[in-house]
Order: structure tokens, then sequence, then C-alpha cells
């Protein structure tokens, strides 16, 4: 069974890492997550959609035709 030890620590000059625990196996392998809370979480198109200016979000092709139809004409005014 894999088991999972939850350590927070600083990150040192030049970016690194230091982890001590004497429960760890010495020469044994293991696997190193590391979570930043600064990195930027991943968004849908849609909230990105949701933040343009002027956003419009369509439910139908319909509403889509409509809308560029009224920009075309409004191109020749």
């Amino acid at each position: 069974m894999q088991k999972a030890l939850h350590i927070t620590t600083t990150v040192l000059p030049g970016g690194r890492i230091e982890i001590v625990d004497q429960k760890l196996p010495v020469g044994e392998s293991v696997s190193i997550v590391v979570l930043h809370p600064s990195v930027p979480e991943q968004r849908s198109a849609v909230d990105i959609l949701n933040e343009a200016p002027g956003r419009q979000l369509f439910k139908t092709a319909e509403e889509v035709e409509s809308y560029l139809k009224d920009e075309r004409a409004s191109w020749d005014r």
C-alpha cells in the first residue's frame, strides 16, 4: 500500500527544497509532488469569454447569425 507524507516547506535559494523525515526509507525511491499556490489554475473557455469586454454568449446558432447580420449592416452605415 502506498503511503502519503504531507510536508510544508520553504523554497531555499536556488529553487531548492529540502525534505527531512526520519520515517522515509533510506535508499528507496520516492515520488515527489510540488503544489505551488501562486500557480494559476486552469480556466474554462466559457470563463475566459465571460471576462472579455462586451462579452456575447449565444444560446443558438440563430442568435449568432442575427448578431452577425446586425454587425454587418452597421458597417454599411
